[in-house]
Order: structure tokens, then sequence, then C-alpha cells
């Protein structure tokens, strides 16, 4: 079986677990491979591996039987554009401190990968979200696993941005941006802007303003098959927007359609994983100096 290793950049203090997670892989006779970008991560901190370990490039991503993300939630977010719609599963390994995505702490890659070995595992299949537009944007890779972001670039004044559903008007958001962000992303940008959890497998999409100038005008949720179009107006000639971590400027002749993409990110996970346990770690729910 194949397994692709995937990282964009890990800290030197992470090594010893890198290392751990190749021998145990190859322990359960796991064939391992490593991406351009991880061969270069791993690069930065020792040769060790370099002869021994063949190097693939995203072309290939075809072969892998698994991807394992070795970071945080940026790069599985990373790992699930180099998939697309291959639709392989991807493994999180959790390098960072808050992770709702690579939810595999570092002490627990050895019962981990026995799971894998022993197909002790589900995998969750995470709509995603796809733009599309008029005219080329975001080099192609036009769907994103958390959110789709218009916003204001720099400092300017708020935007305008005029959203429909189905063809019916819905508002013009007076804003510093509008966000549509999947269950998936309801964890991420939606929440700090005051949008409200979705768990995983409900079929929706929450329509989040940034910072808007009418205060009355509150998050939305509206299911997962709509069209969600939009124009945008501005003082600026140029205004962001964003899949995930990819973004770029656009102007107002852009004309875009969102909407859930034909295919989905197939994410694993293990028998210890509980979604609403990873709630309460990660947002600290009933932390407090009363308890």
């Amino acid at each position: 079986m194949k397994i692709f290793l995937h990282g964009i950049g890990f800290s030197k203090e992470f090594l010893p677990y890198v290392e751990q997670l190749i021998a145990i892989l190859e322990s359960h006779q796991f064939t391992v491979f490593f991406t351009e970008s991880f061969s270069k991560s791993l690069k930065k901190h020792t040769s060790k591996f370099q002869s021994s370990h063949s190097i693939v490039s995203s072309s290939e991503i075809s072969e892998a039987d698994f991807v394992v993300s070795v970071g945080g939630d940026g790069t599985l977010l990373d790992a699930v554009s180099m998939v697309g719609a291959l639709e392989i599963p991807i493994i999180g390994i959790n390098t960072g401190r808050l992770g709702f995505l690579a939810t595999v702490a570092k002490e627990n890659l050895e019962q981990a990968i026995d799971d894998l070995a022993h197909q002790q595992y589900t995998i969750e299949s995470r709509t995603l979200v796809c733009i599309e537009s008029n005219r080329p944007l975001l080099n192609g890779l036009n769907f994103g696993l958390n959110e789709f972001t218009i916003h204001k670039r720099d400092t300017s004044s708020m935007i305008t941005v005029h959203t429909y559903i189905n063809g019916q008007y819905l508002n013009s958001y007076w804003a510093d941006g509008l966000i549509v962000a999947t269950p998936t992303g309801s964890t991420g940008y939606s929440l700090s802007c005051g949008g409200p959890l979705i768990t995983p497998g409900a079929k929706n999409f929450v329509i989040t303003p940034v910072s808007p100038h009418n205060l009355n005008v509150r998050p939305i949720i509206v299911p997962d098959d709509s069209e969600i179009t939009f124009s945008i107006e501005g003082r600026s000639e140029k205004f962001l927007v964003s899949l995930d971590s990819r973004s770029t400027a656009i102007d107002a002749s852009y004309q875009l359609k969102l909407r859930k993409a034909d295919f989905v990110a197939k994410l694993v996970k293990f028998q210890s994983y509980s979604y609403f346990d990873t709630l309460r770690q990660k947002l600290n729910w009933g932390f407090d100096m009363r308890n």
C-alpha cells in the first residue's frame, strides 16, 4: 500500500516524531513516498531519508492509497487542494496546537498507524465549495474545504456585496467582507465573525458577514444545493477573494457563482476520534475558573 507524506513546513522539534512516523509505517509494510514540499521541509533538518525514499510530484498523487498530512490544518487544506477530485483519503497528523482537521496527535502515532494497518477507521466525506467565474480565477483551483471569502482590500472603505440565492435576491451586505463556509469551515473564520457551528454531516452552507455596517444583519444558513451568486461594489477598484488559504485580487467585472463541488474531501478518522470531544477541547468549553 502506498502512503504519500505531505508537509509544507514543520519545526526541528517535531523531527523525532517524523522519524517515528516513517519507521512505524514501514514496520507495517507500507511503501512510503515524500511529496516535493515534504522532502524540502525534511531536508532542512536532516538528510537521513533523502536517498532511501522516492520523491513524487503532485501529478503522481493518483498513485497514492492514502495521503498523510504532517502539519496543522493549513497543511491538510493544502493536501485537499493537491488531491482534488481524486478523493484519496487524507490522514491529518497534527504538529501544531489548534487542529480541527489534523486530529491525530503526535503522541498517538503508533496507535493511529496500527489502526490504519488493521482497517480500524472510518472515512468522513466532507463537502467542498466550488466557485465559478466568467474570468480565470485562482489558477484553476476553484474548490475549497473551509470557505470562500470576499473581502475589502487592505485599509480601503467597506464594500457592498449583492447576494442572490438560486437567482432570488437575498441581501446587499455593507461590510468588510462576506464568508460562505461549509460545515467543516464553520469552526474557522466564520466562527470568529459570529457564525454558528455546523456539524460535518449537515447539508448546509453558512453565509456570514465580516464587520457588517448594519448591526441587525446576521449569519444565515442555506441548503448546500443552493447556487449563490455575487456582485461587488466599492470605492476601491480591487477586492480580495479567497478559497481556504489561496487568495487573489479581482475587480467588479468578475461574475461569481458558488455551489457545492461535484466531489468531496475524504478524511480518515480513527476510533478514538470524536467531533464533539474535539469541539470541547479546542474551544475550551467548560474551562472556567469557577469550575
